[in-house]
């Protein structure tokens, strides 16, 4: 769940959970086999995604709920050649606002 740098007398900790990692915690969790975990978060995952594509929101309270906005047709530049301008089109993007028990706990007030 995490890995382990050592670059000369400092020692970094990079904490992260991966897929594999997220569904053998929740298999423990839950008392469920890995497939069962798998499945459930596969269909939280495609729940949430058809919920944001037809642009509704999905909110888990206390966690915090994912949105779909829209990022509106902008002008930009041509990283590739600065001095030409380019049109940027719009797109849907994905948003997460934390919900107050998620904000809590990141405080430590929880």
């Amino acid at each position: 769940m995490g890995t382990l740098f050592i670059i000369g007398r400092s020692v970094l900790i990079y904490k992260f959970m991966n897929k594999a990692s997220l569904i053998e915690r929740l298999a423990s969790d839950a008392a469920v086999s890995k497939k069962d975990a798998e499945k459930m978060l596969e269909s939280l995952v495609s729940i949430v995604i058809g919920e944001l594509k037809e642009g509704r929101e999905v909110t888990i309270t206390g966690f915090g709920t994912f949105l779909s906005r829209t990022r509106h047709a902008r002008g930009g530049v041509n990283p590739q050649k600065p001095s030409e301008r380019i049109q940027i089109p719009e797109v849907k993007v994905a948003k997460f606002k934390t919900g107050k028990t998620l904000k809590d706990a990141l405080k430590g007030k929880i």
